[in-house]
């Protein structure tokens, strides 16, 4: 593979964004934010969507949610009263009229909407409630000359932006930035590719299209990644994360970990008093981990488990492992509820062996708080679980080598950074040693996305439930039988059972139709006036939330009202009956883990999904998945199918994988190939393997999967 031109302009690919007109300290800090530091960073800084501004649609052919360019005059501007104070603007084209509306605006605003004004206008058609509606359409008043003139004769970009950066203001710099880039060689860094001449062809054509399409291009293709430009870019960002992946593995291979050794005989003592056999898939698991332990490098697995898979046992005796050798272990935990459910379990099971739990969370009295510290300090604490309390500044550990992370997604990279950098243990004269770190989640991820998505990571997976379970059983019922349902909650609580009826909001909302939890709860109380019945949301104190929980794992509470703050860690055997309001508002993952909740005993366990009258097409699949099957990979699969892998794997969030042009669930099919290119970069090219991480990840890549 030939390697790189080098550009003879004075402008280098890696100038920085200063050289830009119009790009000072201050402006390009706010691009800084973006990953955006150099010419080249700019550039590659590509469209995730395109709009097509290059024709006026007539307002009289309108439909809803559609994108578009009108032009029209200005009939009438007024302030509207109501819930909420609006302006609103009634356009006519000589074909139909229609309106805009404003719930942020100003008196200049206002008056600049004079009637007899000439305005064109971008935006989404929505149906409001004076017919079709703009909602904060961009909009310029013109006159007559650029009633005729004006229009973009190219596609309009849509980029990622971050705060104080407008999208006119990038799509300004970045066509400068194209303008002057013109000399500059960009090769393409994927092995062989267009090779002609004995060097590589540059990307600066494809850069320069994708960043303004001509008007005739295929908006279809380009909007769904499949233009052969989209496909090359593609397929150097993805390889580009692989390549960052196998970094951080290799890197990982060469740090240094405390060795764990096994001590059978703790581990057969510790087995022959729990209360149930192990699976064949958690002994399997338990053995992979336990090499993994008594390695001098730092295990990085991932434990993939579904709903009552038995996840949690697993990770006690990997912790017996490290405790055995006189090391401390981490146990984090996104939720209090979750947190704590550990915390009853591990010390349950390790009560009979003098392990001291500590336990950290951010709502703990000064007293408790200062003395649990002291105690993890001193090494009187051998295993502690929290939440996010657990990387503060002011924890500090006599002896970390073992971190269990649950629910791994739901926590930042820069969270579980700082959680890993309070086990390297440095003394003067002696080599500093990293933590060994089991990450696990019971949201089932596809495999070829786990591989693609964690390649850095060792990967385990418990595919067998306990004996006994029996599945549960899921029906779809209308919000219109609700009646019906509430006697078979009565039914089943005076049968000795409890239930669980979940909401989707605290409060009533005028933008969602979902019930909210303390509505339901006084409607269920008033129906049903022989049940006990409690009520837990994310607004109560602390206390006062953990007391309603604790009485109804007790049985004292027969129905249980909630929002999905219940989602994990909630384990009530005794309760066999899951109502889901709204269940079309929440994703796949979600209601499969709410499921979860129920059929954790002997008894046959039923799930409701009680759906709203206005249930889309999606959500409709989503509801029959649900129905059809509880296989939890199943259930992700689909998932994935219908909301893509930023939401299957929680990234949107934490920032893990934000992707300029790659999506994983479409691009899947390229990761073998992608695959390929990563293994002979570095084998064969690591100069450039070096260069396209730079170009797609930038400093990012120190993040990835931390």
């Amino acid at each position: 593979m030939p390697t790189p031109k080098t550009a003879t302009s004075a402008v280098q690919a890696s100038s920085p964004v200063t050289v830009l007109k119009g790009v000072g300290a201050q402006l390009a800090t706010k691009l800084e934010k973006l990953g955006i530091t150099t010419l080249q960073d700019l550039l590659f800084h590509l469209p995730r969507q395109y709009a097509d501004r290059t024709r006026i649609t007539p307002i009289g052919s309108l439909q809803p949610h559609q994108n578009v360019v009108i032009q029209g005059e200005v009939r009438g501007t007024s302030i509207v009263f109501g819930k909420r104070r609006s302006l609103l603007c009634r356009i006519q084209d000589g074909t139909g009229t229609i309106s805009l509306r404003f719930y942020h605006f100003s008196n200049a605003q206002r008056n600049n909407l004079s009637t007899g004004s000439i305005i064109r206008c971008y935006g989404e058609t929505r149906r409001g409630a004076s017919g079709l509606e703009l909602y904060h359409p961009e909009y310029q008043i013109i006159n007559q000359y650029e009633v005729e003139q004006g229009l973009e004769q190219t596609l309009t970009p849509i980029y990622s932006i971050t705060e104080g950066i407008t999208q006119s203001r990038l799509r300004s710099l970045i066509k400068q930035a194209l303008t002057m880039a013109k000399g500059i060689y960009f090769p393409s860094l994927l092995p062989n590719y267009g090779e002609e001449d004995g060097h590589t062809q540059s990307l600066f054509e494809p850069l320069g299209y994708l960043h303004a399409p001509p008007k005739e291009a295929d908006l279809h293709q380009l909007l769904e990644g499949q233009h052969p430009y989209q496909q090359l870019l593609i397929m150097e960002e993805l390889t580009a994360y692989q390549l960052s992946l196998l970094r951080l593995r290799d890197k990982r291979q060469q740090q240094p970990a405390t060795a764990l050794a096994c001590d059978q005989a703790a581990k057969h003592a510790f087995l022959k008093r729990l209360s149930f056999s192990l699976t064949q898939a958690q002994a399997r698991v338990i053995n992979q981990i336990e090499q993994d332990l008594q390695m001098a490098t730092p295990m990085m697995r991932l434990l993939q488990g579904d709903v009552g898979a038995g996840k949690t046992v697993v990770a006690a005796m990997a912790a017996l492992q490290a405790v055995a050798n006189d090391k401390q272990v981490a146990i984090m935990a996104p939720t209090e509820i979750l947190a704590e459910q550990h915390r009853q379990s591990f010390e349950q099971w390790f009560a009979p062996f003098n392990i001291r739990i500590g336990w950290l969370t951010g709502r703990q009295k000064v007293r408790e708080r200062r003395e649990q510290l002291e105690q993890l300090k001193e090494g009187i604490t051998q295993i502690v679980v929290g939440t996010h309390a657990l990387f503060q500044e002011d924890v500090v550990f006599n002896d970390l080598a073992f971190i269990i992370i649950d629910e791994q997604h739901r926590f930042g990279v820069h969270q579980r950074l700082s959680l890993r950098h309070k086990g390297i243990n440095e003394t003067d004269g002696e080599e500093y040693t990293i933590p060994h770190q089991l990450i696990m989640t019971a949201t089932p991820i596809p495999r070829t996305l786990a591989m693609s998505a964690y390649a850095d990571l060792d990967y385990s997976v418990i595919d067998e439930l306990p004996k006994g379970r029996i599945p549960v059983e899921t029906v779809i019922i209308s919000q219109q039988k609700r009646q019906a349902i509430i006697e078979r909650i009565q039914y089943a609580c005076q049968q000795g059972r409890q239930a669980y009826w979940v909401c989707t909001l605290i409060e009533q909302s005028e933008a969602l139709e979902a019930q909210a939890a303390e509505e339901a709860a006084e409607i269920l109380t008033a129906s049903l006036p022989n049940i006990a019945i409690g009520l837990v949301h994310g607004r109560l104190k602390p206390q006062e939330k953990d007391d309603i929980m604790a009485r109804f794992k007790a049985g004292q509470i027969d129905l249980l009202v909630a929002t999905t703050v219940i989602e994990v860690g909630v384990d009530v055997p005794n309760a066999s009956l899951m109502i889901i309001e709204n269940p079309e508002r929440l994703g796949l993952a979600q209601l499969h883990q709410l499921r979860g909740r129920v059929g954790r005993g002997s008894t046959a366990s039923h799930c409701v999904l009680l759906y709203g009258d206005a249930l889309s097409l999606q959500g409709k699949e989503r509801l029959k998945a649900m129905r059809t099957t509880t296989d939890g990979f199943k259930i992700a699969e689909i998932d994935l199918e219908l909301r893509g892998p930023g939401e299957v794997l929680g990234t949107r969030q934490t920032g893990d994988i934000d992707f300029i042009l790659a999506d994983l669930r479409r691009d899947l099919p390229l990761m073998p190939t992608i695959k390929d290119h990563a293994q002979e970069l570095l084998m064969s090219h690591p100069e450039n393997a070096a260069a396209i991480t730079r170009r797609w990840l930038g400093t990012s890549e120190r993040y990835a999967n931390a």
